[in-house]
């Protein structure tokens, strides 16, 4: 079974901020599938399991802030016996112009608190992660920054990009390997 993980932070005051594009992916995602989340409170996450002509996935969003990801990560990743190999975790990247898609196999946290909790969780930072860039302000302080809500342009490259999420997703999770589709997506 595959863990697909969207990060985000939970409350309506940052649904459309850029620190949560991986929130907004995986419920497009979500969307595409006909599928709803459900609180799961003991896995701290908002969860969704599907079986889409036998594959089957969980969609996840932990509900424990960003900077406490790895902690739902880890709980669901042992719950239901999911290896490290068949996990992708959708972020943003301050690092990348906006809307832009990268695909990642390993690396390191470069400054996401979000991934920095889950290596820490895991252990490893040896896990999939699709990174949708949201730029960097060269003015105003990164705390801020990522808990703005998208300019008009912004929202224009974001959008873009989470219908190519979307359609990365559904090859993953139909057994697309993660190298191919990186090969295939990344620019």
């Amino acid at each position: 079974m595959k863990l697909i993980v969207g990060l985000g932070n939970p409350g309506a005051q940052y649904e459309k901020t850029r620190h949560n594009v991986g929130f907004i992916a995986i419920d497009s995602f979500a969307k595409t599938k006909n599928v709803e989340f459900k609180l799961d409170l003991k896995l701290k996450s908002m969860i969704c399991l599907v079986n889409d002509l036998g594959n089957k996935y969980i969609l996840l969003k932990p509900m424990t802030y960003m900077n406490l990801s790895g902690q739902a990560v880890r709980l669901v990743m042992d719950y239901y016996n999911i290896d490290i190999n068949d996990i992708v975790i959708i972020n943003d990247d301050l690092d990348s112009i906006s809307g832009r898609v990268r695909l990642r196999d390993k690396g390191s946290a470069g400054g996401h608190n979000g991934l920095k909790s889950i290596i820490e969780s895991l252990g490893t930072d040896s896990f999939k992660r699709i990174k949708i860039g949201i730029d960097r302000s060269s003015v105003i302080p990164v705390v801020d920054y990522v808990l703005q809500k998208f300019s008009k342009d912004e929202e224009i490259n974001i959008l873009s990009s989470i219908d190519l999420v979307a359609k990365i997703l559904d090859e993953f999770s139909k057994g697309t390997s993660f190298k191919d589709l990186a090969n295939k997506y990344s620019k």
